[in-house]
């Protein structure tokens, strides 16, 4: 198959060099210092299962535009950060328009595909969770990652739904992933799965950028770890703005798995350490805006949220 990854950070370059090490073909789209390390000396991952060191065909926007049409990929894999989403389709609309490729997010957040699906339709949208999985750019061109990395994904919103991207397509995608060792399963209603992921996101990243903690010394300290607690459960609380329903027993098993995962700092945390913009909209941000909208409260989130805020 055909691959294209739009965002060659940490989770998009390891997903792509599985599938590359598969036999299929694998566009990176890149910037910076990083695509021209991709583009001079290839891409080195270390993973404790995954050591790979091989050429690969990184991109700039032009260069993707110039040399490929959408039509010559099966499938469009979206690794941005969430405050990018809009921006790069708005920059490819003419390019994404011309074929019905469809776009695959694996993004943080529960706003992605909502954003996707007004660009290109519902029938092009694939929602997806990378679960388990750590990884980041240490240096241009070097990734380092940890965890089962697998994905989970499905027809957007779910497969209830009308004018769905096809269930049967889906299936040839998940297979071809677990074929090239990235554990996937599908989802009936990735709508439920993405706020799922969102009770941890929102219980460890922001808090780990304030605090300056890895996940287990968050989750395990006597204060931080009963906020983490308490900052999923405000998830849970607001999830009925997108018609989801999340349970006490959704809080605890997701708590349950960040407090027995391995020890990793999370995206906003390495964001942070780099002077880069962190991912506060798509995450607590987007508890805080539903909050608002249900009139109820979640203190524990506008509270991490704000001091983030002053301190950026």
């Amino acid at each position: 198959m055909r691959f294209l990854v739009i965002g060659a950070g940490g989770i998009g370059c390891y997903y792509g060099a599985r599938l590359q090490l598969q036999g299929h073909q694998v566009a990176y789209l890149a910037r910076g210092e990083h695509l021209q390390a991709l583009q001079n000396n290839g891409l080195s991952i270390h993973h404790p299962q995954l050591d790979f060191n091989q050429p690969v065909d990184a991109l700039d926007i032009d260069q993707l535009q110039s040399r490929f049409q959408c039509q010559d990929f099966d499938l469009i894999l979206l690794t941005l950060k969430a405050g990018a989403t809009a921006s790069i389709l708005t920059q490819l609309a003419d390019w994404l328009n011309t074929a019905e490729t469809p776009v695959l997010s694996l993004q943080n957040g529960v706003d992605n595909e909502p954003v996707i699906e007004q660009a290109l339709g519902r029938q092009r949208t694939l929602g997806g969770l990378a679960v388990r999985i750590g990884g980041h750019i240490i240096a241009p061109g070097k990734i380092e990652a940890t965890g089962p990395a697998q994905i989970v994904m499905g027809s957007w919103p779910n497969q209830s739904s009308e004018q769905i991207f096809p269930a049967a397509t889906l299936a040839t995608f998940a297979a071809a992933f677990n074929e090239a060792g990235i554990p996937s399963q599908l989802s009936d209603d990735i709508r439920y799965e993405l706020w799922r992921k969102l009770i941890i996101n929102n219980g460890v990243n922001p808090l780990s950028a304030l605090t300056r903690l890895d996940t287990q010394a968050l989750t395990s300290h006597p204060t931080f770890g009963k906020t983490v607690y308490r900052m999923m459960q405000e998830v849970a609380k607001v999830s009925a703005a997108d018609d989801v329903t999340l349970s006490q027993a959704d809080v605890d098993e997701m708590f349950e798995l960040i407090c027995n995962f391995d020890a990793i700092k999370t995206s906003m945390l390495v964001d942070k350490e780099k002077g880069r913009p962190l991912e506060l909209g798509g995450i607590s941000g987007a508890v805080i805006q539903r909050a608002a909208q249900l009139k109820v409260e979640v203190p524990n989130t506008e509270l991490v949220h704000a001091l983030l805020l002053q301190q950026e």
